[in-house]
């Protein structure tokens, strides 16, 4: 059902034009900085109360969230120089794969896992994969770039 209201609004916003699009931009556009800021806090609210359960859960989740984004990354980085991109565009590309973790797979869990525990997935999500690409993953992957694309 989600998929199918994206894709709905998308064709909708494409067919409707900028021009009527202009009316109602301060409530998606105006509004959404600070709907994401509240939603992000939240996240971060309940990874925080929830952290000792990944401890709980073992090894095997936290090592799948420390090196999962790391691959991600770097085949992202390395698909960006083969199509082409320059330096600076495949290491976007591959910091977005590395990010997908804990951007769409937390929605993406939630609606086809009901059953899963949310306190695992937000927590090894933003208490393990987000802080570990802010300070490792995202110059790892930059470095990646650069030597794939001969520089």
């Amino acid at each position: 059902k989600s998929v199918l209201l994206l894709v709905g609004g998308l064709a909708v916003g494409y067919l409707s034009g900028p021009e009527r699009f202009a009316p109602v931009a301060p409530l998606f556009v105006g509004l959404f900085q600070g709907l994401l800021v509240l939603f992000l806090l939240e996240l971060g609210l309940v990874a925080a109360r929830r952290l000792r359960d990944v401890r709980t859960a073992g090894p095997f989740l936290v090592g799948f969230a420390i090196a999962m984004p790391i691959v991600d990354g770097v085949i992202g980085a390395s698909v960006g120089t083969v199509a082409g991109l320059s330096i600076g565009g495949a290491t976007v590309l591959g910091v977005l794969a590395a990010s997908a973790s804990y951007i769409a797979a937390p929605a993406a869990v939630r609606l086809a896992l009901p059953e899963a525990n949310p306190s695992l997935y937000l927590t090894a999500v933003l208490g393990v994969t987000f802080p570990l690409n802010l300070a490792v993953g995202i110059p790892l992957i930059a470095e990646v770039a650069r030597i794939v694309h001969g520089g």
